[in-house]
């Protein structure tokens, strides 16, 4: 069983019961294969990205399904020789899922042997520079402020007497 999904474009003048008489129709070959529908999509009328057969816009349906690789080939055939079908267009992704999901492990597998960096270290803080909030003070002898004597005796300062 492999991964697929089919985008096909329809008219954008079909109605909505042909779109999900399209849409019925490539899910009953899938599940008649053995398949299952795991998702649909319906974008809506959309501005193509080059003129298709007269026509600017299309009605896009995404579907995505798991089936063997008979029940596509019958689901492509049905849609090229489906008038209301101006484009379609299948993928397997299921080697793409494979791809991803084998980078994920890698990745995980090389977080776990990388050790965990230790929290750089903070740089010593210059001379008479202040500490960092929340940091010891260091053992260095503050000088005293200019203007103010050394002395714990203070001096009167000169003033009038009358």
């Amino acid at each position: 069983m492999r991964i697929y999904e089919e985008l096909f474009i329809v008219r954008p003048d079909a109605t909505e019961e042909e779109v999900d008489a399209l849409v019925n129709a490539a899910s009953q070959i899938v599940t008649g294969g053995g398949g299952t529908v795991d998702k649909v999509e319906k974008w809506g009328v959309r501005k193509l990205a080059y003129r298709v057969a007269k026509r600017e816009e299309g009605f896009y349906v995404l579907m995505q399904f798991t089936s063997n690789p008979e029940p596509v080939k019958e689901v492509e055939r049905r849609f090229r020789v489906s008038d209301n079908v101006l484009k379609f267009l299948t993928v397997r992704i299921d080697e793409k899922l494979k791809k991803i999901e084998k980078k994920r492990k890698e990745r995980e597998k090389r977080a776990r042997r990388k050790p965990q960096a230790a929290a750089p270290a903070r740089p010593a803080a210059a001379p008479g520079a202040p500490a960092a909030p929340g940091t010891p003070a260091p053992d260095v002898p503050e000088a005293p402020a200019p203007g103010i004597p050394e002395t714990a005796e203070a001096e009167e300062p000169a003033g009038r007497t009358e």
